[in-house]
């Protein structure tokens, strides 16, 4: 760190806590070629990015009917086929308590065709040894129930666990237990004892429940209909299993977009903006089905400028995913990452206050607090990160940042954990990872010079536009043309009276319409037809 003396169980989170409820909130989900971009927008600062492959077959949540490869007695943990190009891997201790119980209902399954789904009048077996071995439960080649607990990440498989669960809006529903849980975010100890009493008395006999944060203040006419939708789900799986072979997904999580709005929709809510219309039908249903009244915030996406750059979107994942991030103070933060783990650094800049060193350094170390807790979900850091911090003396101004940091990590749905200062001045986060790291390279090749480091001047840039204006004009091209530009070339062809565009019109008799796109580089134009196809200018 250098120092200038100069003038965040499987399921995540459940929901934002009461305090948090004020903060605007904006989901804005982007449509392209094979993938869907989804923006998380809080008090206009993007908070989470995520990209959803559309012909993505692997998510957290999936439940699959998968075949055991190979035991590892070393690893504790077993290669699981779900039909991945590598063997996922359940470990024991992701195996659950009620293993045995899964087992045996999977071996009723199988045998008898006939079976039904329902748990009512099911025997739970004996709770497996949670310091067993994995060789005294499982035995290779037969046939399991999964789910997935993280994606593939890096060359290595998925991740699984037996502990099935299956979310809804208010409620967790696991198999093969009778326990009744309340989120700890629900504060009233009234509120808490009324839902378990409630859920106590409509719950399915073997079936767990969780009670999520948004279930607080819920009818018991509400809760019994999702209750009775999440029972029809696992009743479907089993008709599923019964005529199938493994490897095969028997139940899938809803899309990433509706998996948001189901663990954080709430009233802030005032944006959902879609580009796309099959898209918007989809949440457009799904919101009928969890929050009818929030049907007026969903919108579809008109406007010509692509749809992250109208919203300022383009301009966030530009500033926010490089290696370095400046501060509002000037004080700026790099983020390194190793195998191991990943490493802040805060520095305090050139605009440090010599006169008040200790009171500028808190500043500077809540200011930089609250960004790396929005970095740490917006690129979607896990594992553990250490962050160094600029060193403070004051042991007060110490619990301060770390009760500060905590306050900022308390958005984050990620299970995580937050360790106070070092004596070094080191803090440690361990943070829920499950699914690869988002990294985005946000350094441009100049499309010019093809990253030779030599371009064509820049002061000529208006010059050959012109002259390949000309050039389709003269070579007998019909109906409109178009130009798109940097912003910084958009905004000098615009300016004054008359400005270069109209002179363009009196010269050519042709109005030229100029469209800016922060995607390009300064030297970068493309000139398009009538039906907004590029011309290209040998």
């Amino acid at each position: 760190m250098r120092f200038f003396h100069l003038p965040y169980c499987f399921i995540p989170a459940l929901s934002y806590d009461k305090q948090n409820q004020n903060v605007e909130k904006e989901l804005i989900i982007n449509s392209k070629s094979g993938s869907v971009e989804i923006a998380l927008i809080e008090d206009s600062k993007l908070v989470e990015f995520h990209e959803e492959v559309t012909n993505s077959e692997f998510s957290v949540g999936d439940i699959y009917y998968g075949k055991i490869r190979q035991l590892m007695p070393g690893h504790n943990g077993a290669f699981v086929d779900i039909g991945y190009l590598k063997n996922a891997f359940l470990h024991y201790s992701d195996l659950g308590p009620q293993l045995n119980s899964l087992l045996k209902y999977l071996r009723i399954a199988e045998a008898d065709k006939n079976s039904i789904p329902s748990l009512d009048n099911f025997k739970l077996e004996k709770d497996i040894d949670k310091n067993g071995k994995v060789v005294d439960v499982l035995k290779k080649d037969h046939n399991i129930f999964v789910q997935i607990l993280k994606e593939p990440i890096s060359t290595k498989g998925p991740r699984l666990t037996c502990e099935m669960t299956i979310a809804g809006r208010y409620i967790v529903m696991t198999p093969f237990s009778n326990t009744v849980s309340i989120s700890k975010k629900i504060q009233s100890e009234e509120e808490s004892n009324r839902l378990k009493i409630l859920i106590e008395s409509i719950k399915p006999k073997n079936f767990g429940i969780i009670a999520r944060t948004a279930a607080e203040g819920k009818t018991v006419a509400v809760l019994h209909e999702e209750m009775k939708s999440l029972v029809d789900k696992w009743n479907k799986m089993f008709e599923e299993l019964k005529n199938s072979k493994p490897p095969i997904k028997l139940l899938t999580e809803i899309d990433k977009a509706s998996v948001l709005l189901r663990d954080i929709l709430n009233d802030s809510f005032n944006k959902i903006i879609v580009n796309d219309d099959e898209i918007y039908l989809k949440i457009k249903n799904y919101l009928k089905q969890i929050a009818p009244d929030q049907l007026k915030i969903l919108k579809t996406y008109k406007g010509k400028n692509p749809l992250f750059q109208a919203y300022g979107i383009t301009k966030q994942i530009k500033s926010s995913f490089g290696k370095t991030f400046t501060l509002k103070s000037g004080a700026y933060i790099i983020i390194e990452h190793t195998e191991a783990m990943h490493v802040i650094d805060v520095n305090s800049g050139p605009k440090m206050r010599k006169d008040s060193q200790e009171e500028s350094a808190v500043a500077v170390n809540i200011e930089a607090a609250e960004e790396i807790a929005r970095q740490l979900r917006l690129r979607d850091l896990g594992g553990l990160i250490v962050i160094d911090f600029i060193d403070m003396r004051s042991y007060d101004n110490k619990k301060i940042l770390y009760r500060e940091m905590k306050n900022f990590m308390q958005n984050d749905r990620a299970q995580h954990t937050v360790l106070p200062l070092s004596k070094f001045g080191l803090m440690q986060i361990t943070r829920q990872r499950t699914k690869p790291e988002i990294k985005i390279n946000t350094m441009e090749i100049c499309p010019v010079c093809d990253g030779s480091g030599k371009v064509s001047p820049s002061i000529l840039i208006i010059d050959d536009i012109e002259r390949d204006i000309n050039y389709i004009l003269n070579s007998g091209t019909k109906g409109k043309l178009s130009v798109i530009v940097h912003p910084f070339v958009h905004s000098y062809l615009c300016k004054g009276l008359p400005s270069r565009q109209m002179k363009w019109f009196f010269k050519l008799g042709k109005w030229v319409k100029l469209t800016k796109n922060e995607n390009f580089s300064i030297n970068e134009y493309k000139i398009l037809d009538n039906s907004e196809d590029e011309i290209k200018v040998n």
